[in-house]
Parts: C-alpha cells; structure tokens; sequence
C-alpha cells in the first residue's frame, strides 16, 4: 500500500538550538516517515523535497513551553546519548485469536499484546509508527521521562497521524524498568493497541534466571459487534469528536470521527451491582465479556515454563482499559522489587491490587509443578489466568481462585522507595491542588466540574518541587496518571514509592510530590479509558 506522510519536523532555529543531540536517521528506500527530527538537518532546515521545517505548535495561551522548544531540545541533551535501538509498528485492523475465539480488532502487526520492544537504558530509541487504520493515531511511551514532542497525545504535543502516514518517534531512554506503549487516540487503547516496553538496567543488581512479562486486558472489542466506542455511547460519554484540530471543548481523540463512535452496537455492556472492598464502592461501570493474560483466554491460557527452584522475575503491567486486577500465583509468595519502573524496598506479599497502567516487578522461587497465575476483575468477578508448568501435574482449571487472593495484600502507599530513587526531602516550592468531580448518572467526568479543553494549562516552573493534591470528590475510584514525570507518593512524615500512575479512592486525596525538570506540556488524567474520554484529564504547563 502506498504510504502518503506529512512532514513535521523542527524548524530551522530548532534545529540549530539542538544541532548535535541526535542524529536523524536517513530514510532507506523510497518511503519517507514523519516527526520532529532535533539533530543537523540538510539544506539549511529544509527537510526532502525542499519542505519548510516546523515545530508543532499547539493552540493555547502563550507565555508556555512548547512541545519542540528550545527548552525541551536542552532537556533532552543533558540525557545523553547512546546506541540507536529502532523498532518498526503498524497499527492495523487485524483478526486475533484469544484461544478459540477469533476477534477482529485493531493492534501493533498481528499480535496481542503487540511485539515487546526491548531496549537498554542510555539508549536512544527510535520507533516508526505506520498508520494503517481508518482514523488518525498516536503513541504513548508511558511512564518513560522522554522529551514532549516524542509524548504521543494528539493535538497537544503532535499532530495526530493521519490513515496511510506515519510518524517518526525518536527520544533518549533515561531510566530502566517496565513500561508500556499505547494509543493515546480516543478509545484506541481498549481496542488491542499496545505492547510491552522493557529497558533493561545495565548495572542491574536484582538476580533472577528466568523473566516473564505478564500483560492483563480487558477485552470487549469485536465480540457479539461491541466496540469500545460504542461502550462508552453507552453509558452516555459518546460525544461528537468534530473535525481534526476541532472545537477546543472537543473530546481528547483522535481527530477522527470514526464510524462505530456514531452509534452504540452490540449489546448492553453496563454494569450495575459492582462493588469493591479494597476500591471502597464500584469496581468499575463496563462488564467485559473477557479477561485476558498475554492475550489469551482462561479457557486456554498461556503457559510460562520454568524449572524448581528457578527464581523468576515477573514483569506484571495492567493494559486494561476500565478494570483494577488483584493478582497472586497460587502456591507462591511475591516479592515486590519495583513499581512503575523504580526499585522498592523489597517486600513480600501473596497478593498485589494493581490499577489501569500501573507495573509491578516480582520476583519468586519457583515450586515443582503446574500453577495459576490469576488475575481477578476487581468488583467484577471474572478473573484472567495464566500458568506457571515446571513439572508434571493437571493444570488448574478454568475459574480457579487461589487463596492467595484473600490474603496478604501490599498497597503502594506502603512501599518504600530504593535509596538510589528516592526523592529528596525538599519543601514544596508550588502547591497544585485540583478536585476530580462527576457521577455516574451524567457521565460527566472532569477535572474541576471543567471537561477538558486543548487550551487547559495549569503554570509550573523549571526547577520547582511541586506538590500536586488530587481530591476525589467522586464515588468512583481513578488511577491518575502524570505524563513525562515520576512522582514520590507523599505522606504526612515520609517521601514514598516512585510512581507515575496511582489510585486514588471515592472522597480521598492522593498527595504527589514531583520534581519540574522535564520542559514542556504535560496532561494529567484518569487512565480509566472512559473517563478520561468523557473530559477527566487537564495540562500542567511550563511557564517560559
């Protein structure tokens, strides 16, 4: 198929602020790709063809760094530089077998989850997105520390990606740990596309003979002609999205009206009774019809293979899109080394409750036999399931609940950070509080009884400790998500675990302290899909 792409790469001015920091790469063949490009540019800042080099620039007030401002090419210089690690994605419309049910849905090639990129941290990561969809896209690094204009969310930090173009995304990789890609376009992400991201620690000092990269799903697309559009039509969030680059008070997507978010298809996947004691009130609105590890059904899951006595690191990431999952492994303690890429002290525990984008590393010693890696659908339920074979046995079957599930549970506000990560004790320079407002009745989710807005900025400056309250004001739990930052869950008298995604739970606060060192436009949001497409997400800015 013929790839038509639109350039947009730095200008000129740009491209002599960050003259050196990275090397563009040449294009091989006839195909040309897009994306801000911050190393020597030919012709004197024309790109081929002679094009006229831009940044993108987005709406909103000025006065605010911009995604590809000189600001954000120094940042991203102080990271350094290393090998070029490049990964090639196709988002594309694809049947997928979850084990004897074939679904047709979008995902990265073929696959769900799409192809794990691995990398080392100092390396510069270059990762070439085809379009290949009916509507416009984008792609998220989440939780990596990496320049704005390589962030992914459409409209504010890049023009989103056309159908038939692509998009060159190229950053430096700073810190190791577990991470994950996902569209950043409308309800993209509940359909299937996402993928592992692994950056491995050069100097790693946890030992372990086996890894295993466990991602859990939620899954409603293409079964009995639901859609993830159509869901959230549903339960009354289904907004007209307008033209690309529409009305400032236009659902955060992408850019792209497409069919299926017209109408409400297949049937009713409300929720009603839900109930969570650890979320304190509804574990969430969608009922699922399934709960997926590595993209497999319970009735025929995936199996790890491993031998006694092996000690295994599990890489555990939530690419759910409504669903908080409480996992344990039958017959096995865990031991929690890392949350959201950064080191914790370690603790054992026989159960994790793990939000919508949020990781945890673990590691255990592998016992002789066959066992259930389950992931129940807090408040709903149904679990996922997985298995771990190291010996001969019958597997466990389809609905089995470890009781493991019922006991020890390690929250994150209860971990501590590793020494080399912590953040240092330091009095806020800023406060930032904002309340998370909305009901179910209305669907009405935001932040400040405000939907979101393109044009919405809430002033940080460079080099600030900015104390961020988030108060949920909701009888709904939301994991909140900070884009381009890490941040220490703060309490009273101690500076926490390194997170970027938490929960917060109904009528609480989550209190997040973070360091202003990463120039650019940065979006907050709830990362429960719904919700966040419904208007609860908003924009720190920094101020020039």
């Amino acid at each position: 198929m013929r790839t038509h792409t639109r350039r947009t790469v730095l200008g000129a001015s740009i491209a002599v602020a960050g003259s050196g920091l990275l090397a563009a790469c040449s294009d091989s063949g006839s195909r040309s790709r897009s994306g801000p490009r911050s190393g020597s540019l030919p012709d004197g800042g024309l790109g081929p063809g002679g094009q006229i080099i831009e940044p993108f620039v987005p709406r909103g007030p000025k006065g605010y760094v911009e995604p590809s401002g000189p600001e954000v090419l120094a940042a991203e210089k102080k990271r350094g530089g290393g090998s070029v690690h490049r990964v090639e994605l196709t988002a594309t419309r694809t049947p997928i077998d979850l084990g004897g049910r074939t679904v047709t849905s979008w995902a990265y090639g073929d696959s769900l989850p799409g192809k794990e990129v691995r990398c080392t941290a100092g390396d510069i990561l270059e990762i070439s997105l085809a379009n290949h969809l009916p509507e416009s896209t984008t792609l998220h690094s989440h939780g990596i520390r990496l320049r704005c204009d390589m962030d992914g969310v459409p409209d504010l930090t890049q023009r989103p990606i056309k159908p038939g173009e692509d998009f060159l995304y190229r950053f430096a990789v700073e810190h190791p740990g577990t991470y994950w890609l996902h569209s950043h376009s409308g309800m993209q992400l509940d359909r299937g596309l996402y993928a592992p991201l692994i950056v491995e620690d050069p100097k790693e000092s946890l030992s372990y003979d086996r890894e295993w990269v466990v991602v859990i799903d939620d899954w409603v697309d293409g079964v009995d002609g639901s859609t993830p559009d159509g869901v959230l039509a549903q339960l009354g969030g289904g907004m007209d999205m307008g033209g690309e680059g529409g009305d400032d008070h236009s659902r955060h997507g992408s850019g792209h009206e497409s069919s299926d978010r017209k109408k409400s298809a297949g049937p009713s996947r409300v929720l009603r009774g839900s109930h969570s004691r650890l979320l304190h009130g509804m574990g969430g609105a969608v009922n699922y019809p399934f709960y997926l590890i590595n993209g497999r059904l319970p009735t025929a899951p995936s199996e790890f293979r491993a031998r006694p006595g092996d000690r295994i690191r599990l890489r555990i990431i939530n690419a759910g899109g409504e669903t908080a999952f409480r996992v344990s492994l039958g017959g096995h303690e865990m031991t929690v080394t890392h949350t959201d890429g950064y080191p914790v002290r370690h603790t054992k525990t026989d159960a994790l409750l793990i939000g919508m984008a949020e990781r945890y590393d673990v590691c255990i010693t592998a016992k002789d036999g066959v066992f259930p890696l389950v992931a129940l659908a807090e408040g709903k339920k149904d679990a996922a399931l997985a298995l771990l074979r190291t010996g001969g046995g019958t597997a466990p079957k389809y609905g089995v609940r470890p009781s493991e599930l019922n006991r020890k549970l390690v929250p994150a506000r209860r971990l501590v950070p590793d020494e080399s990560v912590a953040l240092s004790r330091r009095k806020p320079d800023h406060e930032l509080r904002l309340r998370l407002t909305g009901n179910m009745r209305k669907f009405n989710w935001s932040f400040d009884h405000t939907p979101y807005r393109l044009s919405q900025r809430h002033p940080i400056r460079f080099g600030d400790r900015i104390r961020l309250t988030v108060i949920n004001a909701t009888d709904m739990w939301h994991p909140i998500h900070l884009h381009g930052h890490t941040f220490a869950l703060a309490g009273i008298d101690s500076i926490g675990a390194r997170k970027d995604t938490a929960p917060v739970l109904p009528h609480r606060k989550l209190v997040m302290d973070f360091d202003a060192d990463n120039p650019g436009l940065w979006m907050l949001h709830c990362h429960n899909q719904y919700h966040s497409e419904s208007g609860m997400m908003t924009n720190l800015g920094y101020l020039k």
